[in-house]
């Protein structure tokens, strides 16, 4: 089985990323294969909304979302990592979030070819903000857990986490084992 990270900061080895490893280590302490997905180092254009994935299953826009749709597929999980910037998730997990249209049809149902392997798909969720009420991220996780709800695939949950410079998180011993906690799950049936 693969559980699949999606780091939605643009921090490489940031606080995001930190917690995003651990939670990969403990996916893959339960017997999975992990793989990161690093937003900032893809070209990802956001939604036109055109509507023609809704008719076809395929979004019209060639960039590296398509490579990215494969790899959910194949996941039997995803874990996605972001940061608070402004009161909501960073520019590049909006823009892939947003891409996630090509899997419904205009009703909001799974695609018929995307169904069997997106129903029930474990989602999971890490957020960190430099606020100390880790609260100032519950619009992002009201975001993934509503779109998992919406979906009826299986929420694994939130890791919600404060850290302001940059590898700050590695001393916060609560969010590190929250996160592999979360990985443990994600990789476990």
């Amino acid at each position: 089985m693969k559980v699949l990270g999606i780091m939605g900061s643009p921090r490489v080895r940031g606080n995001s990323d930190i917690l995003l490893s651990q939670a990969l280590a403990g996916a893959k302490e339960a017997g999975a294969t992990v793989e990161k997905i690093i937003l900032d180092r893809k070209q990802i254009s956001g939604c036109k909304d055109c509507k023609k994935c809704n008719k076809t299953g395929i979004c019209v826009i060639t960039d590296d979302m398509g490579e990215i749709k494969e790899k959910i597929l194949e996941a039997y999980a995803i874990i996605h990592s972001v940061p608070v910037y402004f009161w909501s998730m960073t520019a590049q997990m909006k823009a892939y979030l947003d891409r996630w249209c090509v899997f419904f049809d205009a009703d909001w149902n799974w695609q018929k070819i995307y169904y069997p392997k997106m129903f029930r798909k474990r989602i999971g969720l890490i957020t960190v903000c430099g606020d100390p009420n880790v609260h100032t991220a519950d619009p992002i996780v009201h975001s993934f857990k509503s779109t998992a709800e919406m979906t009826r695939m299986h929420w694994l949950g939130a890791v919600m986490a404060s850290a302001a410079e940059k590898g700050e998180i590695a001393n916060n011993e609560v969010a590190l084992r929250e996160a592999l906690e979360l990985g443990r799950r994600a990789a476990t049936p």
